[in-house]
């Protein structure tokens, strides 16, 4: 694949076009002259076939109340089936404007104020905010890091179940940001944990397309033939997948009859959301026709990757590059070379990146950055060049 050519017909400007990656780059860093690299979307144009599809609803002109056919059901479906044998029907499905407000709506519909809720840092960081931001009580169970590999132990994570009396796991499948693709094994033993204690499951799958080499995504949903169905509430959306993340459109993934009611029944006290016509009719067309222009992404990803961490191998050995098994996010430690409590300082203000940095993401992760895969390569290049540039 000749990746500089893809990059020139696929990606393009953003700066100027308000966008939440380039132009709000004052409000969040305090400083508009970075190169952005931390919000997780793309430079890449969506899939032409959900271009096409937008463009020809465009010129029918009318922008009114929206449903979900038939059709949308049968090509989400297909591409479930066909990229991780995921069975879904319609009755298991809901649609909402994003994963980040289906966590809160988790949250607020299964536990009460108060209940103990745990995730495994380092983590999303609006994870901690749907538990903080609703009066819930946060509690942490960090994953193990031997040299940039990243696992949860069982132990740990049942003893602060158990020891907080924990209502609800929010779980990162693939986990951002440290790039784990979790195997069925590691599933089975963390969802039997949370089916013992009685503890509901909000598994954010967002990320589920991007998992690389030997290393397949699984659903939580159909770990050991679906067995945990009965405590399981999947989150999940193409906008990662097809950077379609603008159109505010995403699923809600419920098994068991018992806890859909309670979903529906927590929707319909607060107002039901209609769906985004825009987000239904691109994630269609963009399910239907994108899967050539999706495996050329993946490859764009993975030839950054290799790039970045090849460069850093030679000139800064030091530099722990966590293995990318799935999502598009570079997990960084820079302690090699400074202290952790300095690599945020040194990544914005001498490299001029605009960077997610390890203590958005953990109370103990001074030291990292995460820097995002999906763009030109010349980005990367940049950022790579500024890093080596600047170490001292």
């Amino acid at each position: 694949m000749d990746f500089e050519k893809f990059c020139q017909d696929n990606c393009v400007e953003r700066k100027g076009t308000g966008t939440l990656k380039w132009d709000s780059l004052q409000e969040v860093f305090g400083d508009a002259d970075l190169l952005p690299l931390w919000v997780a979307d793309m430079e890449i144009q969506s899939p032409p076939s959900a271009r096409e599809a937008m463009a020809k609803r465009v010129a029918h002109g009318v922008f009114g109340y929206g449903k979900v056919e038939d059709s949308y059901f049968d090509a989400f479906f297909a591409w479930q089936k066909k990229h991780h044998g995921m069975e879904v029907a319609k009755e298991n499905v809901r649609f909402a404007t994003g994963v980040v407000g289906s966590l809160y709506a988790a949250v607020r519909a299964y536990t009460p104020e108060g209940a103990s809720v745990v995730i495994c840092p380092p983590v999303y960081y609006p994870f901690y905010d749907a538990i903080l931001n609703t009066g819930r009580k946060l509690v942490t169970c960090e994953l193990d890091n031997r040299d940039g590999h990243y696992t949860l132990d069982l132990e740990k994570f049942e003893k602060a179940v158990t020891e907080n009396q924990v209502k609800m796991f929010i779980l990162c499948s693939p986990h951002n940001p440290v790039c784990r693709v979790w195997t069925e094994e590691e599933l089975d033993g963390v969802l039997g944990i949370c089916k013992k204690h009685g503890v509901l499951v909000v598994s954010d799958e967002i990320h589920q397309d991007f998992a690389y080499e030997d290393h397949p995504f699984v659903s939580s949903g159909m770990v050991g033939g679906g067995k945990y169905r009965d405590i399981l509430i999947v989150l999940n959306s193409g906008s990662k997948t097809f950077n379609l993340a603008g159109l505010i459109h995403s699923h809600v993934i419920i098994y068991d009859e018992k806890l859909m009611e309670t979903y529906d029944a927590y929707i319909k006290s607060i107002g039901s959301p209609e769906v985004n016509l825009m987000g239904v009719t691109g994630m269609e067309a963009a399910y239907r026709g994108g899967e050539e222009w999706f495996e050329n992404v993946k490859g764009l990803i993975r030839h950054n990757y290799e790039y970045m961490k090849g460069q850093f191998a030679k000139a800064l050995p030091k530099i722990v590059v966590t293995p990318l098994e799935g999502t598009y996010l570079s997990w960084i430690d820079l302690r090699g070379y400074m202290p952790g409590d300095k690599v945020a300082d040194f990544i914005q203000n001498k490299c001029r990146l605009a960077c997610d940095v390890g203590e958005w993401f953990s109370f103990t992760g001074h030291g990292f950055v995460r820097i995002n895969l999906a763009t030109d390569t010349k980005n990367i290049k940049t950022a790579v060049e500024r890093i080596i540039a600047n170490m001292e």
